[in-house]
């Protein structure tokens, strides 16, 4: 009898014993997959678009955010107020802040890292607009008043990417391997050439809202790989996946939400125009008359884009379609090579950084310069390689084309560095920026960004091609991952799994 009861008792004990297993079991981890691995973690230092990737939101954070609809939100500010001009712009810091490495967060902490990344040695992408800032005084541990040059409604917004990261002063030399943020998780683990690892924050201000414990991001580049990751389980989520291919596939899959996003990325044909004869507009038009944009769009990005004809995108304010000032009209395209006195066969370099639209783009465009005359010369290389050779603002602007999406939004200003990779160094188009911002209207501001495309379209300053449209894919039961990507993040602190 004895022996009964305790067989009844043992399977009554294995009917209720799951339950709480599986309540202490719920899953608090995610690995995600991203093409590229960052050359470093510290996005103030470096334009590569993959550290704000990982980095963004995550471990470093900034006085606003941006959200999914493009929005400007709070986020190491608590408010802020402009004045009329729209030049001064009061923040109010949120207090009781630290920094993972114990320092507290303040005013001082804002000061430092915006004049840091001003001074004349800065790699900061955006060093332009923090060049811009007449001054950031500190008057309190909970304010900070920014001074610009000119009228500047984007302000809010442009501080809230990855360039305005606040970075803690002393771990400021370190950060590019040893990162110091005040955002929800801290770098676990690097294993280069593989993936990162991200650990929740026990010390974060708002820990409790924090649903992932582990993030793991993985490097898979190839893009038969990042279909065959997702459709084994090895991977949960792959924001901006080149799976256009088999996106039917996913879609099929009850496993998969399958998400077709906006962004306000610019995917060009680079060109080099302090090189001869690129320097000749009438050279420049006839590559562009070469290109067959929507060749280039079903190529590169299977389909995936939207034309365009200047920098400049669809859904940004003033926008215009300028795709037809430079048609696809191979035959204008000798006509112009010709006048500009260019013998057939031009010979020119085409280097193509590792993304697969960049290196499947370069093909395409290689055969279509043929066609013209035109024998570019394909070059691979690794994604440093690319930043140090072709991109670098010191130079030494080694290459003649090359293919790049540009991810950031409002970036207009890039043409107007005299440093910057393009070498287009127009006065006129200098002083038409310069009323741009000086404009604090949005009529009137919209008209002049209207006349600013259509003279960087007029003097083919690069080959526009195409805006991206971006699939992410993930886990069905995976929630929070944005569909639009208005800047290139990740926000891990809106993840969770149902």
């Amino acid at each position: 009898m004895f022996r009964k009861l305790s067989i009844v008792a043992f399977a009554a004990a294995l009917a209720v014993a799951p339950l709480p297993v599986l309540a202490q079991s719920k899953k608090d981890s995610v690995v995600m997959a991203m093409a590229l691995e960052p050359p470093g973690l510290d996005p103030t230092i470096a334009a590569a678009a993959a550290i704000a990737e990982v980095t963004l939101y995550n471990i470093y954070e900034t006085l606003t955010k941006i959200n999914e609809d493009g929005s400007v939100s709070p986020l190491l500010a608590e408010s802020w107020t402009a004045s009329p001009d729209l030049k001064t712009y009061t923040f109010k810091l949120r207090k009781g802040v630290k920094f993972q490495n114990g320092e507290a967060f303040d005013s001082s902490a804002v000061k430092f890292s915006f004049e840091r990344n001003a001074i004349p040695t800065s790699t900061n992408k955006d060093k332009s607009l923090f060049q811009a800032f007449e001054k950031v005084d500190a008057p309190d541990a909970d304010t900070v008043v920014i001074s610009v040059k000119y009228s500047e409604p984007n302000l809010p917004f442009l501080l809230g990417q990855a360039s305005g990261s606040i970075v803690e002063p002393k771990s400021a030399a370190t950060n590019g391997t040893q990162p110091v943020g005040t955002g929800p998780y801290q770098l676990g683990a690097w294993a280069k050439g593989s993936s990162i690892t991200l650990n929740k924050w026990a010390d974060y201000r708002n820990a409790a809202a924090i649903k992932l414990s582990k993030v793991t991001i993985r490097f898979i580049s190839d893009p038969a790989a990042q279909t065959a990751a997702l459709l084994s389980g090895d991977v949960d989520a792959f924001p901006r996946v080149a799976a256009a291919r088999a996106i039917g596939q996913f879609k099929a899959d009850p496993r998969f939400n399958v998400m077709v996003g906006g962004s306000r990325a610019k995917t060009i044909v680079g060109i080099n125009e302090r090189k001869k004869p690129l320097d000749d507009v009438r050279v420049r038009r006839a590559i562009l008359a070469a290109i067959d944009r929507k060749a280039m769009i079903d190529g590169a990005a299977d389909g995936f884009g939207t034309p365009i004809g200047s920098f400049y995108v669809p859904g940004a304010l003033g926008y215009v379609d300028t795709t037809g000032i430079n048609p696809y009209d191979p035959e204008k395209a000798k006509k112009l090579l010709a006048e500009a006195g260019v013998t057939t066969p031009l010979e020119l370099s085409l280097k193509l950084p590792p993304p697969s639209y960049a290196r499947q783009g370069g093909e395409i465009l290689a055969a279509q310069l043929a066609k013209v005359g035109i024998i570019a010369k394909i070059e691979n290389v690794e994604w440093a390689q690319w930043l140090s050779q072709v991109f670098a603002g010191n130079g030494p602007h080694n290459f003649d084309l090359t293919i790049v999406s540009h991810v950031e939004p409002i970036d207009l200003v890039k043409i107007t560095e005299p440093d910057y990779y393009l070498g287009y160094n127009n006065a006129a188009f200098n002083a038409l920026y310069k009323q741009i911002v000086a404009t604090p209207d949005e009529a009137g501001r919209a008209k002049l960004l209207g006349d600013a495309q259509r003279m960087l379209a007029t003097d083919a300053v690069a080959g526009f091609l195409y805006q991206p449209q971006l699939i992410t894919i993930t886990n069905k039961k995976l929630k929070g991952v944005w569909k639009d990507v208005p800047q290139y993040e990740n926000d891990f602190s809106t993840w969770s799994w149902e």
